[in-house]
């Protein structure tokens, strides 16, 4: 198998990308009085994620590395809170598909941190 060289190639930031993308998609449509309070929230949480994986995959240390990753985890808990939250007040339906992502997301991103920590 070949070394990955780099973040670009980890599903876990693939696949927080296309999160980001989504979530990017569904919040276009939300109340014009949310742009800077709930509609800014959730895209900064949802970007947070894999922006940490990318931060994360560069740090030398595996501690370093396990901790851009855990961030990234609770970036990700963070949208998954917004969404909850935009569905219950009816801002948007959120897709079963989006929810998939989001907890495929939060299966890798723990892999990545065992993985990590147990390489130390």
């Amino acid at each position: 198998m070949e070394k990955i060289q780099r973040f670009e190639q980890l599903i876990a930031w693939q696949k927080a990308h296309a999160f980001v993308l989504e979530i990017y998609r569904i919040t276009r449509d939300f109340p014009r009085e949310e742009m800077y309070g709930m509609t800014n929230q959730l895209r900064r949480a949802a970007v947070s994620a894999p922006a940490n994986i990318a931060e994360g995959f560069k740090r030398r240390s595996p501690q370093e590395k396990a901790r851009f990753y855990n961030i990234a985890q609770a970036s990700l808990e963070e949208a998954r809170y917004y969404l909850i939250l935009a569905g219950d007040l009816e801002f948007v339906v959120v897709p079963q598909a989006l929810t998939n992502l989001a907890d495929e997301v939060a299966r890798l991103l723990s892999g990545l941190v065992t993985s990590v920590n147990d390489s130390q």
